[in-house]
């Protein structure tokens, strides 16, 4: 999978960071995590088509997670789409989205539905599906988990060849699920494909303070993107507007056995979020600071390759930073 942060900021847009939005490629599709206003705006400036969008899924109803909608449906409109899009939320979501689609004289020539989900609902995609899951914020709110559909086990091909299965189409068709006849005896695929392995599966938390039912909801995840408002200091003032210190979301990422860690919704008072990092380091050494249009691929073995968006723009492979 590959994930583009356009917006990785809290509350208001700043100098350097965006309102939240988070992007994933998942096959063809593009599925987005949160719309906070400009949105549209930092997709031109980055390697997402908003014509690609297929679901949105707004974690909770503060402008800056979900003001960026009215202007991405009306670019989407003048640039002719066609394909139906989806979009989710806690209750009320369906409500606004019904709100958006009668502003003013703007009639939309593609379908636009609005959803409100409960916890542990479930919308099944091509090859993957995403569960809501219920988060601890000043308002309703949700967290979302990606989870990719499993893949099938590794073909065997010497054992294959043991069987007398001739390379060619045959292979295909046993790697596909099907079984095949050679020379009057059935071969069934359970012969020469390995166990079935998990997809990949990525969590988003939203606005949250640190909460158990969550964390209980993400477990082994491969990568988690988690607000960091403030740094341990401001814990108090954090808890308060329903807010996580860096050091609670490596808290939960340790606690919940996450693989990588991505800090992201950063209060405006922090230029440099370099003091977040190294508090949430201090619980859970795999974790990095998002930044606007960085791109980050999560791969099967377990690695994490992250390009910052200059680098993405210029093509400069060799400055990929490889993270485990």
């Amino acid at each position: 999978m590959e994930i583009v942060f356009l917006g990785t900021g809290g509350s208001v847009p700043t100098r350097y960071r965006n309102t939240s939005s988070t992007a994933v490629r998942v096959g063809s599709e593009i599925i987005l995590f949160d719309c906070g206003e400009g949105t549209q705006r930092q997709m031109m400036s980055s390697t997402v088509s908003y014509m690609k969008i297929t679901r949105i899924f707004v974690t909770h109803l503060h402008g800056d997670h979900f003001l960026g909608l009215p202007g991405l449906i009306q670019s989407m409109n003048f640039a002719g789409r066609l394909d139906p899009l989806s979009i989710y939320g806690p209750e009320g979501t369906a409500a606004l989205v019904d709100s958006i689609l009668h502003l003013g004289y703007f009639q939309p020539s593609f379908q636009v539905s609005g959803h409100d989900v409960e916890d542990y609902d479930i919308v099944r995609g091509k090859g993957y599906s995403v569960k809501a899951v219920r988060t601890d914020h000043t308002i309703p709110s949700f967290g979302f988990v990606l989870m990719e559909d499993g893949r099938p086990g590794r073909f065997n091909k010497e054992r294959a060849i043991e069987l007398g299965v001739p390379e060619g189409p045959l292979y295909s068709r046993l790697q596909s699920g099907s079984s095949v006849t050679v020379k009057g005896t059935r071969i069934t695929p359970e012969m020469v494909m390995g166990d079935p392995r998990p997809g990949l599966q990525i969590a988003f938390s939203g606005d949250t303070r640190p909460s158990e039912h969550f964390m209980g909801s993400i477990l082994g995840c491969d990568l988690l993107v988690h607000e960091a408002t403030a740094d341990v200091s401001l814990q108090e003032k954090a808890s308060e507007y329903g807010h996580s210190t860096a050091r609670e979301a490596a808290i939960v990422a340790s606690l919940a056995g996450i693989k990588t860690l991505y800090l992201n919704h950063f209060s405006g008072r922090y230029e440099d979020v370099n003091l977040l990092l190294e508090e949430a380091r201090d619980i859970f050494p795999n974790t990095y600071a998002s930044e606007d249009l960085m791109t980050v691929q999560v791969n099967y073995d377990g690695t994490v390759i992250s390009k910052k968006f200059q680098d993405v723009r210029a093509g400069n492979d060799p400055d990929d930073r490889a993270l485990s």
